[in-house]
C-alpha cells in the first residue's frame, strides 16, 4: 500500500524529528522546523493532495492543502511517528502547548521589525481559529436574506421562528468578544479561560443593566446610533458601553492580562499559583477593564468607524480601487488580518461595513484568473492543473477562500498577477462609480455611497445576497472576475517554455494512450479516428521533413546548451546554436501561437503539426526584452526565413547571459524520428533537423 498524504508530508518535511510543532489555519499546514534546509519541497508541490509549499522566514514552512486540510492535520498528528511532537492541544500538565512552542521559535526569527512581526501574527492568531465559525454565521446571514428577497420568509422580526433563526448566527458576532479573548490569551501564553471569562462579565446582564440604573447618566450618538452611560461605582466614574460585537477591547485586554498575569506567577509560589493568579487577575484587569480598557477599546474603535465613514463618504474611490489592488499582496504575507478587525469593528461600531464590498472585487478577479488557468488546462489536456484549479475555483466561489487559488496557482505562474490586478483594478472603478451613484441606505436610515454589509461574510457566491445594493455589488465582482478570466485566456498565464512543457507532456500521455490501446488489440476503431485527426492536415499541406537553423552560427547538442530542462528532453529533441549573427529568423513555415512579451521565444506551428519552440539565450527572459527588437506578433503566419527578432548578442553577454540558441521540435514524440545534424557550422536557412514520419 503506498504511503498515505500525511507520511508523505512528513517524510517530505524532513522527518518527525524536524518539527517542533505543527498547526493549521483555513487552507493551510504551518510548520515549525529545527532546520528548514531538509525540506524536499520540489517532492511537495508535485505531490498528490499538496497545492503549494511556501517557505518562510527562519525555521518556518508552510504545506497548501486547500478545504480538507482539518483532516490531513488530523492524520499527519496521529501517526505513530508523531507521537510527542508538539501540536494544537494545551494543558495545565506543564508540557509546552502548540503555541507556546510556536512563539518562542518565531521568536528566534525576529527581524528589525520584530515588533511589526509580532503585532501581525498577535491579529493573526486572535481571529484564525473562529472563521470556521464566522464563515457559518455569514451563510446562513446571506441565505436568509436571500429567501427574504424571494418572500420565501417574512421579513419579521417578531415571530418566534425568526427570533430563533436569528440566534443562530447572532450568537457568534454578540460573544466574539469573549471567543477573541480567548485565543488572544492563549496567544500571549495566557490561560486562555481566565481571559475569556473578564471578557465575559462585561457582557453579563448584571454589567449591562447598569445601563438602565436609576443613578447612571446616558447620551444618545446620533452619528453612530449608539448610547454612552456613565455610572457611579464606589464613588468612581465608570463609562459604560456595549461590548458586543467589539473586537478592540478583548484585544487590548488581553495585553494587559498579560503584563500581569505572568507578573504574577513570578511572584506568587508555584504551590498556590492555581488559586491566587486567577484570583488577582479577574479582581486587578477585570476593574482596569471595566474602568479604563474598555472605555479606551470603544473610544477607539468608535474613533476608527467615524473616520473610515467619512473617507468612504467623501473619498470612495480610496476603498473601491486602493483595497481590491492592495488585497492580492496582503493575503499571501498574512498582512490582511488588521482590515479584517476593521471590518468588524465597522458593524459593531457603525453597524454596517463598506470595506468588503471592494474586497470582494480582488476575490472574484481572483477566482476568475483560476477560472482562466482552469479553461486552458482543460483545453491543453493538463490534468494536474485541470485537477489544481478546479478544487480551487470551488473553495473560492463557495467558500470565498483565496488561499488555494494563490499558492497553487498564482504564486507559481507570476504572469497571472498582471492580468489579475487589471481585474481588480476595473472592478473596483465599476464598483467605486455605481456605488456612488445609486447610494445604500443603512437600517438606521443613513444614506452611504459604496456597497455596505452588516455582517462578517466571506466574499463568495453565497453571500452575494448578504449586501445592500446587492446588484452594484453582483455587476461589480462579476466586471472583475470576467476580466481577469478574459485576459488570462487571451494571453496566457505561463511563459512560452512553460507552456511548450505541458503540450509535450500531453502529447506524450496521448501518445502512450494509443498504445495502450493497440495492444489490448482494440487498435482498428481507436487508431482509425487518431489517424483521420492527425493525417488529414497533411493531405493539405505540404509534409515538413527539415527544421532551419533559425540562425547563424556553431550547432550543439542540447547536452552541450548547459540547460538542464532542454537537455532532458522535456521540451523534445532539437539543437543548440552558438550565434553568429544579431538575426533570427523562422525556421519553418506556419503560425505562430507564442510570442513572448520579452520577444526570446517563439512557439511556430506549421500546417501538417509540426510544433517548434526558438529559444533566444538561456535564462534571456530577465533582460525584461531589452536588447530584443520584435518583428512578429502572436497568431501570425509567417514563411520560412522570415525575421523573428533582431538581438544585441553583445548586451545579452554584459548582462551575464549565455546567447545559445535553444530549438526543439516540442511534439517529437508524434514522429518516427527527429535527429539533430551537430558538430557543424550553418547559415541561417540552413537544415539542422530531419523529420521521418
Amino acid at each position: 500500500m503506498a504511503d498515505s498524504l500525511a507520511s508523505q508530508i512528513i517524510t517530505a518535511i524532513g522527518g518527525p524529528e524536524n518539527v517542533r510543532s505543527l498547526t493549521h489555519c483555513a487552507t493551510r499546514l504551518r510548520f515549525e522546523l529545527v532546520d528548514a534546509s531538509k525540506v524536499d519541497q520540489n517532492s511537495l508541490e508535485h505531490m498528490q493532495g499538496v497545492l503549494g509549499a511556501v517557505p518562510q522566514s527562519g525555521d518556518r514552512f508552510q504545506v497548501v492543502i486547500g478545504g480538507g486540510v482539518a483532516t490531513v492535520y488530523e492524520n499527519i498528528m496521529h501517526l505513530p511517528e508523531m507521537a510527542g511532537v508538539g501540536g494544537a492541544s494545551a494543558s495545565g500538565d506543564g508540557q509546552k502547548s502548540n503555541a507556546d512552542v510556536k512563539a518562542e521559535a518565531r521568536s528566534k526569527a525576529r527581524g528589525k521589525v520584530a515588533w511589526l512581526d509580532s503585532f501581525f501574527e498577535y491579529l493573526s492568531d486572535s481571529f484564525r481559529p473562529i472563521l470556521g465559525v464566522l464563515l457559518g454565521a455569514s451563510i446562513i446571514i446571506a441565505l436568509v436574506n436571500l429567501l427574504i428577497s424571494l418572500n420565501v420568509i417574512p421579513n419579521d422580526e417578531v415571530s418566534a421562528g425568526w427570533v430563533f433563526v436569528k440566534a443562530i448566527w447572532k450568537g457568534v458576532f454578540y460573544f466574539l468578544p469573549i471567543m477573541v479573548a480567548y485565543n488572544a490569551s492563549k496567544k500571549l501564553k495566557v490561560d486562555p479561560w481566565l481571559g475569556g471569562a473578564i471578557m465575559a462579565m462585561l457582557m453579563t446582564p448584571q454589567f449591562t443593566g447598569l445601563m438602565d440604573a436609576k443613578t447612571t447618566t446616558c447620551v444618545e450618538n446620533a452619528a453612530l446610533g449608539t448610547k454612552s452611560c456613565m455610572a457611579n461605582i464606589f464613588g468612581l466614574p465608570m463609562a459604560l458601553s456595549d461590548y458586543s460585537g467589539n473586537v478592540f477591547v478583548p484585544l487590548l485586554m488581553a495585553a494587559v492580562l498579560a503584563l500581569v498575569y505572568h507578573g504574577l506567577k513570578r511572584i506568587i509560589p508555584e504551590s498556590v499559583q492555581l488559586v491566587f493568579v486567577p484570583f488577582f487577575c479577574m479582581i486587578i484587569v477585570g476593574a482596569l477593564t471595566a474602568f479604563i480598557i474598555g472605555p479606551i477599546g470603544v473610544w477607539v474603535g468608535n474613533g476608527l468607524g467615524v473616520g473610515l465613514a467619512w473617507m468612504n463618504t467623501h473619498a470612495p474611490f480610496i476603498f473601491a480601487i486602493i483595497i481590491p489592488m492592495l488585497y492580492p499582496f496582503l493575503v499571501p504575507l498574512g498582512l490582511h488580518w488588521p482590515l479584517n478587525a476593521l471590518m468588524l469593528m465597522n458593524i459593531q461600531t457603525l453597524g454596517y461595513d463598506f470595506i468588503q464590498g471592494p474586497m470582494g472585487v480582488w476575490n472574484f478577479a481572483c477566482f476568475g484568473a483560476t477560472a482562466g488557468v482552469l479553461f486552458l488546462a482543460v483545453r491543453d489536456k493538463d490534468k494536474d492543473m485541470r485537477q489544481t484549479a478546479l478544487g480551487a475555483l470551488a473553495a473560492g466561489l463557495l467558500g470565498g477562500v483565496s488561499e488555494p487559488s494563490l499558492y497553487g496557482i498564482h504564486l507559481r505562474y507570476k504572469l497571472i498577477y498582471k492580468r489579475m490586478l487589471v481585474g481588480c483594478g476595473l472592478g473596483g472603478v465599476v464598483i467605486a462609480i455605481l456605488g456612488w451613484l445609486f447610494p445604500s441606505v443603512t437600517a438606521a436610515g443613513q444614506t452611504v455611497h459604496g456597497v455596505t454589509t452588516t455582517a462578517f461574510a466571506f466574499t463568495s457566491l453565497l453571500t452575494i445576497p448578504v449586501f445592500n445594493q446587492m446588484w452594484v455589488y453582483a455587476v461589480s465582482i462579476a466586471v472583475s472576475f470576467l476580466t481577469s478570466f478574459l485576459l488570462i485566456i487571451t494571453f496566457d498565464y505561463r511563459t512560452p517554455e512553460q507552456k511548450a512543457e505541458v503540450l509535450a507532456r500531453a502529447a506524450a500521455n496521448q501518445k502512450t494512450a494509443v498504445s495502450s490501446v493497440e495492444a489490448k488489440g482494440v487498435a482498428p476503431a481507436a487508431a482509425t479516428v487518431t489517424a483521420t485527426k492527425t493525417e488529414a492536415p497533411a493531405a493539405a499541406a505540404a509534409t515538413t521533413t527539415v527544421v532551419n537553423a533559425p540562425v547563424a552560427g556553431h550547432v550543439i547538442s542540447l547536452d552541450e546548451t548547459g540547460d538542464p530542462v532542454f537537455a532532458s528532453r522535456a521540451l523534445g529533441e532539437g539543437v543548440g546554436i552558438q550565434p553568429a549573427d544579431s538575426t533570427v529568423v523562422a525556421p519553418v513555415s506556419g503560425v505562430l501561437q507564442t510570442v513572448a512579451e520579452t520577444g526570446h521565444a517563439f512557439g511556430i506551428k506549421t500546417d501538417d503539426g509540426v510544433e517548434v519552440l526558438v529559444h533566444v539565450g538561456i535564462d534571456t527572459v530577465k533582460m525584461n526584452g531589452e536588447g530584443f527588437d520584435v518583428k512578429v506578433k502572436a497568431n501570425e503566419h509567417v514563411n520560412a526565413g522570415d525575421n523573428l527578432v533582431v538581438v544585441d548578442f553583445d548586451k545579452v553577454k554584459e548582462a551575464g547571459y549565455s546567447t545559445t540558441t535553444l530549438m526543439t521540435v516540442l511534439n517529437t514524440v508524434a514522429f518516427a524520428s527527429v535527429t539533430p545534424k551537430t558538430g557543424v557550422d550553418v547559415k541561417a536557412g540552413e537544415s539542422v533537423i530531419d523529420i521521418q514520419r
